[in-house]
């Protein structure tokens, strides 16, 4: 049996990840009706083994994970260098949009993060190898299949990668409360965004390396929001300015 942290869970992260063309290897199934009958098909034709198991066999290696009849595995550890990410706007004709996280270790975070990035038009994400979640099965099905289309660049050193972005004329913005209201900042250039750990976040080192910092406007009690949630609002306060802007 493949290893654990290349499974994926659930229908539609299973449908995504065959219909972005990303290798799976084995299609575990426990029925063929619904969906699962495309799914099946999909599987065929991208030459993955599927195999019919029982619904228990599922629900061991789901570990309490809404499998909805169906486990891959194959994808979810599939990486890409800082070199493809910046190949993506060129291909594309636009202007770099990049999304850093910064030790963000909640995978439900990283997966949100990764599902809005996809749908606000963004390059891809990167994450560092230490202090971060990983393309795990959570964070795959909590971006809805988005983690298969958005590509996902694992570096060794955050730092390193942000001086590589700034040699290629990309701004950093990092998302800090003692930076300028959001709505006050211009996106409108090549853009990194930086989205700091749940607890305490962007690092000293990369908050340094920031170029700009941002906030968003805290009018109650609370004062601040969870990481993708800000995220969120961060891009497409980005996609705005730039739609504005054409």
């Amino acid at each position: 049996m493949p290893e654990k942290e290349n499974m994926i869970i659930g229908r539609n992260p299973v449908r995504e990840a065959l219909r972005s063309g990303q290798p799976v290897d084995t299609v575990l199934m426990s029925g063929n009706g619904g969906s699962l009958k495309e799914i099946r098909e999909l599987a065929a034709q991208n030459g993955a083994v599927i195999k019919t198991v029982t619904e228990q066999k599922l629900n061991q290696l789901a570990e309490g994970g809404a499998h909805q009849g169906v486990i891959a595995f194959g994808a979810c550890a599939s990486y890409v260098s800082l070199d493809d990410l910046l190949a993506v706007s060129e291909k594309k004709g636009t202007k770099p949009f990049l999304i850093i996280c910064d030790e963000i270790e909640d995978p439900h975070n990283l997966g949100a993060i990764i599902r809005t990035a996809e749908t606000a038009g963004a390059d891809g994400v990167i994450i560092p190898k230490r202090r971060s979640a990983m393309l795990t099965p959570t964070v795959f099905k909590t971006s809805a299949g988005a983690a298969s289309w958005l590509p996902v660049a694992r570096v060794p050193n955050l730092a390193a990668a942000i001086d590589r972005l700034k040699k290629e004329g990309i701004w950093i913005y990092g998302t800090d409360m003692d930076g300028t209201l959001y709505t006050e900042t211009s996106f409108d250039g090549a853009a990194a965004l930086v989205i700091g750990s749940e607890g305490s976040g962007m690092s000293r080192l990369v908050r340094e390396k920031c170029d700009f910092l941002v906030k968003l406007p805290m009018m109650g009690k609370i004062t601040s929001l969870n990481a993708s949630v800000a995220a969120g609002i961060f891009m497409y306060e980005i996609v705005r300015q730039r739609t504005n802007n054409r």
